[in-house]
């Protein structure tokens, strides 16, 4: 870890910690550990003129307070609200903050950049589909199926990406979120198998489960107890955990509804 060496220039914080946090706030929400979050706000805040910084932050709220040369305190807090996974995004934010360690810009010039980045375009809707596609059918088959079974977690994939986009949409809270898209999913593997297109279910299921599993939610929380941020570490393990369990009780639910004989 390289030494952070504080600027001696005397410039208005107050735009720069604005940016700092805005560039935070946006590596959290796309995946980032809370420990890289916390040092890259801080190496821009001394950068830029800072001669103190706290940063506190977990996985739903940001602090941070600076003290200036000339010895005012500044303080911001962000809530967020949203997460996702976006590391082309969070690259070029971690690419961002460096030039912003390392060469003089003004608040104008990171504004620009930030809002470029955010213009980023995500992977076409159609690519998503694909991708869901391809990776169900290749653990169906990785898990002892057969062809058909490829085919209809294929298949059900595909609707399932449907069924997220249009959660993620109308349902603020990524727990019920992951217990409904279960719930379909359940849903539409047992019935291709009560309609012939499968020979059994299990092996559609652990295909098309295993994109709704928050398997880097789980290690940002060890990654984030690991390195000494056990509130943080600690949060995330819980959302992850209940997740596993909303995707567990959508299962379980159909098959209550469905009377025991889906199984």
């Amino acid at each position: 870890m390289t030494e952070i060496t504080p600027s001696t220039e005397i410039r208005d914080l107050r735009p720069f910690l604005d940016c700092a946090m805005e560039i935070g706030e946006q590596m959290l929400i796309c995946g980032a550990e809370v420990h890289r979050v916390e040092d890259s706000i801080r190496r821009i805040c001394y950068a830029v003129g800072a001669v103190r910084v706290d940063v506190f932050t977990i996985t739903s709220s940001m602090l941070l307070t600076a003290k200036g040369p000339d010895g005012k305190l500044y303080t911001q807090t962000r809530r967020v609200i949203s997460l996702e996974t976006d590391f082309h995004k969070l690259d070029r934010l971690n690419r961002l903050s460096r030039r912003i360690c390392s060469e003089s810009m003004t608040a104008e010039q990171i504004r620009e950049e930030i809002d470029a980045i955010g213009r980023i375009r995500h992977y076409p809707f159609w690519g998503e589909c694909l991708a869901y596609l391809m990776i169900a059918s290749s653990f169906a088959f990785f898990f002892g199926g057969v062809w058909q079974q490829a085919i209809a977690a294929g298949v059900i994939a595909v609707i399932l990406r449907f069924v997220v986009a249009l959660s993620d949409r109308l349902i603020q809270n990524a727990i019920f979120s992951k217990f409904l898209c279960s719930f379909v999913l359940t849903a539409l593997t047992f019935g291709s198998v009560r309609l012939g297109l499968a020979p059994r279910a299990d092996e559609i299921i652990i295909g098309c489960i295993m994109l709704l599993i928050p398997g880097i939610g789980f290690t940002n929380a060890m990654r984030d107890i690991f390195t000494g941020d056990s509130i943080a570490g600690v949060l995330r393990c819980l959302e992850a955990v209940l997740c596993a369990l909303a995707i567990a009780g959508g299962y379980y639910l159909f098959v209550f509804l469905a009377g025991g004989g889906a199984i």
